[in-house]
């Protein structure tokens, strides 16, 4: 085991902006950190980051990475705690032509033992003390790197992902230099993205395709600068943010859900508030427009495609995505985006069989508008037979969802259709939701039974988990209220 310390300086090169290849990963990350005024402020956390700070603390943890024998093209594993230590960590791993596997802090020690099988990295990064992995964001960390039995690199891959697993196991999900560096250009040619000067608070998981690219490298390519939360709250000073002085904010749903209920906020600064992850009620992006005067903007994009849609001028409201992005190809079949990829992104056998002929199934229904916006209509196992009819789920959440008690709600077709619902407001019975269900939907599309507890179970990044078995355990944990019709 290696711990940072103190070596002789490596440089990280600066080349031309044109240099893309999987080689070049290094070069391509160099020039975004060495093209800055060193002055600038680059992240505020706690205080204000400038990136000649930034590029230093890079250099340093490239030599300690490279003192511990990591080469170009060797994988590492980082197990940090958002903050400013993990995306440095980061940026040095692929300073030094490193690929990078992020593994989620908050996972439990199976799931850390799960990823490392899985992905077979050459070196672990992780937090010298173990507490440091509890509790929320740390601004800084002091690291340990550990080499690993049986490493497994993959070739033209410089970023290795889990899936959030919000519908199964995680499935493992390979990047290329060249499809991050394509992404993070198709960010930086939409209207209304942070520019240089402005300040972005970057809420979503900062390993996962938005926070990291989107947010963190749209961010440090275009000068921007990030602002990260310094403990687990979300507003004022249970997150330390000024937000204030935020010009934009980058989150999922929930983010958003919690900053239009809080009374006491202000945001005279904002003029983009940007939601990804999973779609966004309208009830959501109503309270939030009324409540600051600028709509919540959807992007809409997967783990395995990065962004694939966005309307960042606010004219498209849910469940509208907006229109697909420059250099983006999709097409709807059997009402399903299907997205065009050079290979497939799948590392292991789980979810290959999504990948056929250049096209990834992404498993999500949606179809165009007279607009030519993609408007998203559900998960592709959101339909269930109920004697012979069909039921959309999704339409039966949305009732749920209208009910001034209900905060969140999942409905799935178990052994047969079940409404999991979030109540963190006033109380409900499962007698009234069924009365509510009588209202406005047919018979046939009532749930039979009703779970009823504080908030629903989520991923990792947010997401709500679509596993009967998962929110059945989290109810139960909690003690919620259930009824059979």
């Amino acid at each position: 085991m290696t711990k940072r310390g103190v070596g002789a300086a490596i440089a990280i090169p600066q080349v031309s902006k044109g240099a893309t290849s999987m080689n070049d990963t290094s070069q391509w990350i160099g020039r975004l950190l060495l093209e800055k005024t060193p002055d600038d402020c680059w992240a505020v956390m706690g205080r204000a980051v400038t990136f000649g700070e930034l590029h230093s603390a890079v250099e340093a943890i490239a030599r300690d990475l490279a003192a511990a024998g990591v080469a170009s093209g060797d994988s590492v594993a980082v197990c940090l705690s958002p903050g400013l230590t993990l995306l440095q960590t980061i940026m040095a791993v692929w300073s030094i032509g490193g690929q990078v596997m992020p593994i989620d802090a908050r996972s439990t020690r199976t799931e850390i033992k799960r990823c490392m099988r899985l992905g077979r990295p050459g070196f672990l990064v992780r937090p010298q003390d173990p507490g440091d992995l509890e509790g929320g964001p740390r601004v800084h960390c002091a690291i340990a790197i550990e080499p690993q039995t049986d490493p497994c690199a993959r070739n033209g891959v410089c970023l290795v992902q889990f899936s959030s697993g919000s519908t199964g196991q995680p499935k493992m999900i390979g990047r290329s230099i060249d499809a991050l560096v394509r992404e993070v250009e198709v960010y930086a040619r939409l209207d209304g993205m942070p520019v240089r000067g402005e300040r972005a608070l970057i809420l979503n998981s900062q390993i996962h395709t938005m926070g990291l690219i989107g947010g963190v490298l749209h961010a440090l390519n275009a000068g921007a600068q990030i602002v990260l939360p310094v403990s687990q709250g979300i507003v004022g000073a249970g997150g330390g943010v000024d937000l204030e002085n935020v010009d934009a904010i980058f989150g999922v749903p929930v983010h958003f859900d919690i900053i239009s209920r809080a009374a006491s906020l202000h945001l005279p600064s904002l003029r983009l508030a940007v939601s990804a992850g999973e779609r966004l009620r309208r009830e959501v992006y109503d309270r939030f427009t009324a409540r600051f005067g600028i709509p919540v903007s959807p992007v809409y994009g997967t783990t395995e495609t990065g962004i694939v849609a966005a309307d960042l001028a606010g004219s498209s409201a849910p469940p509208s995505v907006g229109k697909v992005v420059d250099g983006v190809e999709v097409e709807i079949r059997d009402g399903e985006v299907c997205v065009a990829l050079p290979a497939s992104p799948y590392l292991t056998p789980e979810g290959a069989e999504r990948y056929v002929g250049g096209w990834l199934r992404t498993c999500d229904r949606a179809e165009r508008d007279a607009a030519g916006e993609l408007v998203l209509l559900g998960r592709s196992d959101s339909v269930a037979v109920v004697g012979g009819m069909n039921v959309d789920l999704n339409e039966v959440e949305e009732v749920l969802a209208a009910h001034p008690s209900v905060s969140e709600v999942l409905v799935l077709a178990d052994e047969s259709i079940t409404a999991y619902i979030g109540a963190g407001g006033e109380p409900v019975t499962p007698g009234e939701l069924m009365d509510w269900c009588r209202e406005h939907l047919s018979g046939f599309k009532i749930p039979r039974a009703f779970h009823i507890t504080v908030a629903l179970a989520r991923t990792r990044s947010g997401k709500i988990v679509r596993r009967p078995e998962v929110q059945r355990a989290a109810s139960a944990a909690v003690g919620s209220g259930t009824r059979q019709r």
